[in-house]
C-alpha cells in the first residue's frame, strides 16, 4: 500500500455498543476526553485502555464501544491521533527546533521512531521531518513578504 505497509481497519458490528445505555456513552466520553485533553495521559507509552478503565471506574468493552460510538475510531487510533497533533505542535514551535524526531516522539509517547512515523505519515501523509522541513519552507516565505 505504501512505504509503511498500512491497512486499512475493517468495520466491525459489536452486538455490546448497542447495549451501553446512552447516558453512560456520554459520562465516558467526558471522562476520556479529560483523560485526553487535559490529563494527556496518552503521553505515556506504556497507557492502555485496561490502565483507561481502571482509572475511571468501568471494563474495557465499554472503553471501547465509547470511543468507537463516539470517536468513530478505535483506542488505538485515538490515541495516535492524539500524539499526532502534540507532535505537529512540537515539529513547529521555535523552542523545540533543536529536538530530534526521535525526542518529539518520546515526548508525544511513542516507544518507537518507528511507530511514530507510521502513524504520523498515515494521519498527514507526511513523515515528521517532511511536516517540519514545509512548515519551515511555508516561515519563510511568510518573512519575505
Amino acid at each position: 500500500m505504501g512505504k509503511y505497509n498500512l491497512t486499512e481497519k475493517k468495520e466491525k458490528n459489536a452486538a455490546y455498543r448497542s447495549l451501553v445505555r446512552a447516558e453512560l456513552v456520554d459520562e465516558l466520553y467526558e471522562k476520556i476526553l479529560k483523560v485526553f485533553v487535559v490529563d494527556k495521559k496518552y503521553r505515556d507509552p506504556s497507557y492502555s485502555a485496561k490502565k483507561l478503565a481502571e482509572e475511571l471506574n468501568t471494563n474495557t468493552r465499554y472503553i471501547s464501544a465509547v470511543v468507537n460510538i463516539r470517536f468513530h475510531q478505535n483506542y488505538s487510533s485515538l490515541v495516535n491521533e492524539y500524539r499526532i497533533k502534540d507532535a505537529q505542535y512540537l515539529l513547529t514551535d521555535k523552542r523545540y527546533m533543536d529536538k530530534t524526531m526521535e525526542e518529539i516522539s518520546a515526548m508525544v509517547g511513542f516507544a518507537n521512531r518507528q511507530s511514530f512515523y507510521a502513524a504520523f505519515y498515515k494521519i498527514l501523509g507526511v513523515t515528521p521531518r517532511g511536516y517540519r522541513m514545509e512548515h519551515l519552507a511555508k516561515e519563510k516565505e511568510t518573512a519575505k513578504a
